[in-house]
Parts: C-alpha cells; sequence; structure tokens
C-alpha cells in the first residue's frame, strides 16, 4: 500500500489512494499511530468523483470519520497538483463539492472556499463548578470556541477533553481557545474532536474567525495563528468563508504487507 505524508502548518496527514478492502476505521487507528504506523492527525483518503475532480474522506486517530478538514483539504490539493497540475480544483467533500485555488506553486498555498458555517450559537456551559461561554459554530463539522485573555495559560488537556465529550455536544466537539491580538489577528489553540491537541486546525480557524466576528472582535479579513503556522481567513457573507495557507508533502512511502495483515482484518 502506498502512501504519502503532508501537512498544513504542522497538522499532518496520511494519504492513500487504494485501502485495498481493509476496514478503514482501523487503517486509521493503525496508520495514525506514531508508534506503530506512520503517525498523523488523521487519514485522507483520495478517491475518483462523478462530480469533482476528486473526492476527499478523512478519518482522525480513533477510526471515527470527519465532516470537513481545512488543514486536510489543502494537502489532498498538492496530492491532486502532483497528479494533475493545475490552478483550479472542485473537491468533493461530505459537506459538498468545494472550490481550492493554487495561489502559488513555490511556497504551495491553497484558497479553499469553505462555503458558510452552517449554523453560529451560544451556549453557556458549566463545567468544574465554572462558566463557559462559548460561540458554537459549525463549519459541516462542529466548533465550540471560547475567548480567553491568555491562551497559553489554559490547561488545554484538561478542559479540551472533557468539552469534548460534554453531554451537551452528543456528537462531541472540536474546542478552541481563542485570544484577540487586535481586530485583524487571533491566537488559537486546538483540541480536536477524535485527535486530541493539534498544531492546527483549518476548520476551526475559519470557525473561530466567525466566533470573533459575530462578537465584534474582529473585522471580516483575519490572520490566525496557530502552533504550527498561519492561516489567513476572510468571510465574504455573500460568498463564503475564504481559507488561505500552504501545503506541504514530507515524503512517499510504502507500508509492509505482511504487517497490515498481521494487524488488520479485510
Amino acid at each position: 500500500m502506498r502512501f504519502v505524508k503532508s501537512h498544513g502548518i504542522g497538522n499532518d496527514f496520511v494519504i492513500i489512494e487504494d485501502t485495498e478492502g481493509y476496514d478503514i476505521s482501523e487503517l486509521a487507528k493503525l496508520l495514525c499511530d506514531r508508534h506503530f504506523g506512520v503517525g498523523s492527525d488523521g487519514l485522507l483518503i483520495y478517491e475518483e468523483s462523478s462530480i469533482a475532480d476528486f473526492r476527499m474522506r478523512m478519518f482522525n486517530p480513533d477510526g471515527t470519520e470527519a465532516e470537513m478538514c481545512g488543514n486536510g483539504i489543502r494537502c489532498i490539493t498538492l496530492y491532486g497538483y502532483k497528479k494533475d497540475p493545475k490552478k483550479l480544483f472542485r473537491v468533493e467533500t461530505k459537506i459538498g463539492v468545494l472550490d481550492c485555488e493554487v495561489t502559488s506553486t513555490n511556497p504551495f498555498r491553497v484558497r479553499v472556499n469553505m462555503g458558510q458555517p452552517r449554523e453560529i450559537k451560544f451556549h453557556s456551559l458549566i463545567l468544574d463548578d465554572k462558566r463557559f461561554n462559548l460561540t458554537l459554530v459549525s463549519m459541516g463539522n462542529p466548533h465550540a470556541i471560547n475567548f480567553v485573555k491568555d491562551v497559553y495559560s489554559i490547561p488545554l488537556r484538561d478542559l479540551g477533553p472533557k468539552i469534548e465529550n460534554h453531554p451537551d455536544f452528543p456528537n462531541r466537539t472540536n474546542v478552541e481557545f481563542v485570544q484577540v491580538i487586535d481586530k485583524s489577528h487571533l491566537i488559537v489553540r486546538v483540541w480536536e474532536r477524535g485527535a486530541g491537541e493539534t498544531l492546527a486546525c483549518g476548520s476551526g480557524a475559519c470557525a473561530v474567525a466567525v466566533a470573533s466576528i459575530v462578537n465584534n472582535y474582529t473585522d471580516n479579513l483575519v490572520e490566525v495563528t496557530l502552533p504550527g503556522g498561519k492561516l489567513n481567513i476572510e468571510w465574504d457573507k455573500e460568498r463564503g468563508i475564504f481559507m488561505e495557507g500552504p501545503a506541504e508533502e514530507v515524503f512517499r512511502g510504502e507500508l509492509d504487507k505482511e504487517y497490515l495483515n498481521s494487524r488488520l482484518r479485510r
């Protein structure tokens, strides 16, 4: 089984085309494992599409399938670009077909129209006798956003899983803690549903931008700084949310068949 390892500002992925009949959930758990597999924040599957240039499916390290992945779609666009170098790609996802524009090839950068937010809500959550005033934004996948004074002082590994798995979120949620620097700059730390703390989250950066705008913290064009790097997010109320950022291929390889057969079922 051949694979590619790529990342978008530190949010890393294994990309394959052929699952070779293996159970995809179990395959994701193995390949994402940083000790027994290749190691990544997610497994991306590149498939043929009848309505777009190709289809992307994304599986978390816990084996669950995600609705969308912003950094992943840039990485898989790079994968598609190496197969067919052109400027514009239409990518089928679980939330619909998204337009991806290659804005630079050196370094490789992609601008993605992520569509409009599906839902925006304000939600008060009580956790450990403390109230969290959250802004909930769905980008096809759920995000719970909390604005704080100092994002680096937040015990993310304690609060992240508690909010992700809180009974108020029966389907679990991604969690973002956000510090507003000024009207055009945010600093964000992310706890991803099914993956844990990651260096970046593209859909999360979009959700955070939406939350900051509706709360009147920022203008419609913001720079989002995550531990792995920066993304530019623009919310055009007519056309959608545009996310621009880099994607890099790290290496290519081939998985040992005997090893896969010893650990996976078809």
